[in-house]
């Protein structure tokens, strides 16, 4: 007995029956465009600026102005909110990136108000400088 066997016709038919395919009912008649039941609706997500992390000014404060180590810490979040960003995790990204600006604003606040102060007591006599 060969392997390549021709079946008829007829035994190819009765092994694989039509399929029971549901008929679409056809409107009676054309509508105009937009009236009627047939419309689509898209919805579109609303556009959201995407999360700053604040890397920029966290590298400049941990150079300049790291004050207790704080600039530091804004470099941390700031890190670990470019992190996910990349990853996608919006939410994450948001909640990194606003504790990054408030170490930020501290650390440069601190190092201005430090830097204010050596310079009054320098300029009233406390510190003495050289003479």
């Amino acid at each position: 007995m060969s392997t390549h066997q021709i079946a008829p016709l007829g035994q190819i038919k009765s092994a694989f029956p039509p399929p029971n395919y549901e008929r679409l009912s056809e409107e009676p008649e054309l509508r105009p465009p937009g009236q009627g039941r047939a419309s689509t609706i898209i919805s579109v997500p609303s556009y959201e600026d995407p999360p700053q992390d604040f890397f920029t000014w966290s590298v400049f404060n941990t150079l300049y102005m790291n004050f207790c180590c704080l600039g530091f810490m804004a470099l941390v979040f700031s890190v670990k909110a470019r992190d996910r960003k990349v990853v996608g995790d919006l939410h994450a990204a948001r909640s990194y990136g606003s504790t990054a600006k408030c170490l930020n604003i501290c650390a440069l606040t601190f190092s201005l108000l430090l830097v204010l102060v050596l310079i009054i007591l320098t300029a009233t006599g406390i510190i003495l400088g050289r003479r």
